[in-house]
């Protein structure tokens, strides 16, 4: 099947991925664009794993004022180079990170960031819901999927994003690594709420 500057233009757009990974993509998956992003996304996942490991010092703090100054965010996101942090596409990530926050306002980055204690506690308030007619496999399952939609709600990373349906923060960290070339690192974040905590 021949592939169209245009479907290569469009998947690029869409996708953020180089001239060649798109058309190559496309060729792949018979010009299907859905399954070509798809496919795309799955190598990103795979070239930001190559990158996690190295070194990510640089970056930019983003602050966000929502409208009427009574609720902000303080973002700090690194890359590995002050060239890739002051691209636009990187000072992007850093404000839809900081909307992100402002908006579902997360308890922690990560689920490996939820103390013991608090993680213990959800579970159990989760098993006293469930009700004791189940065997023990069931209700660990059963308890599997309350925890990760525990996560989706309080963890930034397992967030679905704001601005696209269907993806996680995580994923557009990740798409961002494939497409800057460098690991990328949401470091720290605070939410100041008028009269808040």
């Amino acid at each position: 099947m021949a592939i169209s500057i245009e479907q290569v233009k469009d998947l690029r757009q869409q996708t953020g991925a180089g001239v060649l990974d798109c058309r190559n993509a496309l060729e792949e998956v018979g010009g299907d664009s859905e399954k070509a992003t798809e496919l795309l996304r799955k190598k990103g996942l795979a070239v930001a794993a190559k990158k996690a490991g190295r070194e990510a010092s640089e970056g930019l703090v983003e602050a966000y004022i929502h409208a009427g100054g009574k609720l902000g965010v303080l973002l700090e996101v690194n890359c590995e180079t002050d060239f890739v942090a002051r691209t636009a596409d990187f000072r992007e990530l850093a404000h839809d990170l900081a909307m992100q926050v402002a908006a579902t306002s997360p308890e922690y980055l990560a689920s490996d960031d939820i103390p013991a204690d608090v993680l213990e506690r959800e579970r159990e308030w989760h098993r006293g819901q469930i009700g004791g007619d189940k065997s023990e496999e069931i209700i660990e399952r059963i308890l599997e999927g309350k925890l990760h939609k525990y996560y989706q709600q309080v963890c930034l990373l397992d967030q679905s994003f704001i601005k696209e349906e269907g993806m996680t923060v995580r994923d557009l960290i990740t798409s961002k690594i494939a497409k800057l070339g460098e690991n990328i690192k949401v470091h720290r974040f605070a939410r100041f709420e008028l009269g808040g905590d």
